[in-house]
């Protein structure tokens, strides 16, 4: 470490060279102590010559210079101010904001009014990252269509294996299950009016139409939809995303378009399963509480099935896949820093694909009931 002082026509230049590091400090510190007392007037500080400088020498160069700066001299740098002192000052910084912003916390109406403001721009930014999220899944899959080999097969295979066929035991249980309590409440209130037979009706239309599919999608929005979020997040942290986009993969194409089509392969043939569950479960339940024999309660669906009774509950499975995936995947493309946020990204995964699901399903009730479908 070396430290020169010239004189040059009414100002002082320092001239810094050699080591400073944290090896160095003891000495360092002593001598920039005796160098900033006398100082005064204009002060040139040239550190172009430094070997090597470590945050314990920027931190002794920093309070030197804070030092010079309190006794009225006008600090100028020769060359580029090393940038271990702009990192020290961006620190600083946020130190200083942070502790302002902890000590003008607003109280009453103003917090109220602070905390919905926060929460409107975040609601706004995460609008805009869904949209260009959305967006990019849209330009991925226009590639695919200049070339189905960017297609990745056993890639979407695998998905549709693990949304689809692993979850066969539980979507046809809770279909099953939902579908005898629709039967059992139906047929405690109708025979009240005689009209006991009426619960094939309601099971019928209640499953082909609604239950069957909005139940099918809640539950792989908790399993599929969370293993999204997982996995890519998992990828993030471990820099793999990184690694595909300097091997010159696109993560979208490799990570995100197997999954949505997976899981648009895969929930309508789950819809499927889970409505022939719940007729299974109507029927059980009507034989026991209501004595129809099995050969009158299917002729009895037959009757209360209509030319789009079965298709609509159908026509909302692929969309309710997509939002699933899109949400899932893109909640996973947001994971930064800690497995804290991974957590964290993966419940919001979860709680907001199923509220995209129900929202949808109102949108598509007005539509249907607007069509008269």
């Amino acid at each position: 470490m070396q430290l020169e002082i010239e004189d040059q026509g009414g100002h002082r230049r320092f001239r810094l060279s050699g080591r400073w590091t944290v090896e160095e400090a003891a000495a360092l510190e002593s001598r920039l102590h005796e160098v900033a007392k006398g100082a005064g007037g204009q002060v040139v500080i040239d550190a172009d010559a430094i070997e090597a400088i470590d945050l314990t020498g920027a931190w002794l160069l920093r309070a030197t210079e804070r030092r010079l700066q309190d006794a009225d001299s006008r600090v100028e740098w020769a060359g580029q101010r090393p940038v271990q002192l702009e990192f020290l000052d961006r620190i600083e910084a946020d130190s200083e904001k942070a502790t302002l912003a902890q000590a003008d916390s607003p109280t009453g109406l103003r917090r109220i009014l602070q905390a919905l403001g926060l929460r409107t721009v975040l609601a706004k930014e995460n609008a805009l990252d869904f949209v260009g999220f959305v967006g990019a899944v849209s330009v991925g899959y226009s590639r695919l269509f200049g070339g189905a080999k960017r297609l990745r097969l056993t890639s979407v295979v695998r998905h549709v294996y693990e949304t689809g066929l692993t979850a066969v035991p539980i979507v046809a249980l809770i279909a099953f299950l939902i579908s005898v309590i629709v039967a059992y409440i139906g047929a405690q209130q109708l025979r009240k009016f005689g009209g006991e037979i009426f619960v094939v009706d309601l099971v019928t239309v209640s499953v082909l139409r609604e239950l069957g599919v909005l139940l099918t999608a809640i539950i792989v929005a908790g399993r599929s939809g969370s293993a999204f979020a997982a996995e890519i997040g998992a990828m993030k942290l471990n820099d793999e995303v990184d690694a595909l986009r300097a091997i010159g993969m696109d993560p979208i194409e490799v990570l995100v378009l197997p999954r949505i089509f997976g899981l648009v392969i895969a929930l309508p043939a789950l819809t499927v399963l889970a409505d022939a569950m719940g007729l299974a479960g109507g029927a059980l339940l009507s034989w026991y509480l209501v004595d129809i024999p099995l050969g009158q309660y299917v002729e009895r669906v037959q009757g209360a099935i209509g030319e789009t009774t079965f298709w609509v509950g159908i026509i909302k499975a692929p969309v309710f896949a997509v939002l699933i995936a899109l949400v899932g995947t893109l909640r996973g493309m947001q994971v930064r820093d800690s497995s804290r946020e991974l957590g964290r990204l993966t419940t919001t995964a979860v709680v907001q694909s199923i509220f995209l699901v129900i929202l949808a399903d109102a949108v598509f009730a007005v539509i249907f009931l607007e069509l008269d479908i």
